[in-house]
């Protein structure tokens, strides 16, 4: 089946749009004015994404969100700026220059010169993510971070990504069930019981990105950078590969199936265990879909419909349910 995604992004706002005080905060930590500032389309964030250029030539990346639109993603922000503050130099992550904590949040990186990977797809450039991932899993497991700073995968599965269970037993008046496609509906019962699986299934080591996605991602000649740090977990390595997949095929890459036949760690997984994270990824992905849109995040809602058409025929594949 063809999958068209939707534009993965959102409404951003203008580099203009940050109130004079908070600007030339910037200015005077950097010790020259802006001189201009591109914003960036790809993601979901509603504040600032934006490539700046100082009057001395040097170029950095802001990232920037005032108490609106939307009352979660200053947390969010500052989330990001402790997780990104910790990890090793030597990891493929934009360093944090500058961060700024007040009514707005900012946060300053390196400006890295890259693109996003080809829509559709390309094989070539989706082994280079995919061989990246590997190399940044090897870099961070054991985690270099605290548990208590970026928690577990297995308890996000088990709190937050609970889509199949929610449905079941949360729930069970909302009109969100009728709304389900007729397989989730016939197979309600087995898909929250599998998903209940899952926690114990992603359980590992490793400091997982936890939100893996072409706009989280930028190839440069040598190397992929991977941004968008707020969603870190430790758990199983091969659960980012697991994540990502829903994505590349919806953006016209190869069946989910074999983004992790091409993935070492996903391949080599305990196949029940992949199973229930791919339940987790459904679950949450056709639950998700079905919410109102956050506020000042108008697409996301079609974005993870999207991927949860892919994740739930590739689940349907998996399990033999018809």
């Amino acid at each position: 089946m063809k999958h068209q995604p939707p534009p993965a992004e959102g409404v951003r706002l203008e580099w203009a749009a940050v109130p004079e005080r908070v600007r030339s905060a910037l200015e005077q930590w950097a010790g020259s004015p802006v001189v201009s500032a591109i914003s960036q389309r790809s993601g979901f964030s509603p504040g600032v994404a934006a490539r700046l250029k100082l009057a001395d030539g040097r170029r950095l990346f802001v990232k920037a969100i005032g108490p609106e639109p939307n009352p979660d993603t200053p947390a969010m922000h500052r989330r990001e700026a402790r997780i990104v503050a910790a990890l090793p130099k030597n990891v493929a992550v934009p360093r944090l220059r500058w961060f700024l904590d007040e009514d707005w949040v900012v946060l300053v990186f390196d400006d890295i010169h890259g693109h996003h990977p080809a829509q559709p797809w390309r094989l070539a450039e989706l082994d280079r993510v995919l061989n990246g991932l590997a190399e940044l899993a090897d870099q961070v497991t054991p985690s270099p971070l605290p548990i208590g700073t970026v928690g577990t995968a297995p308890d996000a599965v088990a709190r937050q990504l609970c889509g199949w269970q929610r449905l079941r037993d949360t729930d069970k008046q909302s009109p969100d069930r009728e709304k389900l496609d007729a397989w989730s509906r016939r197979h309600l019962d087995e898909l929250a019981d599998l998903e209940a699986l899952a926690p114990q299934a992603v359980a590992g080591e490793t400091l997982l990105h936890f939100d893996v996605r072409a706009d989280n991602l930028l190839l440069a000649a040598d190397t992929v950078w991977f941004f968008d740090w707020p969603h870190a977990r430790i758990g199983a390595a091969w659960l980012d590969v697991v994540g990502f997949a829903p994505s590349v095929t919806m953006q016209g890459g190869p069946p989910p199936g074999e983004v992790l036949a091409r993935s070492l760690a996903a391949r080599t997984a305990d196949p029940d265990a992949v199973t229930a994270a791919i339940a987790t990824v459904a679950g949450y992905f056709t639950r998700g879909a079905l919410q109102p849109p956050p506020p000042g995040l108008p697409t996301v809602r079609a974005f993870q419909a999207a991927q949860g058409v892919v994740a739930r025929e590739w689940l349907a594949a998996r399990t033999g349910w018809t």
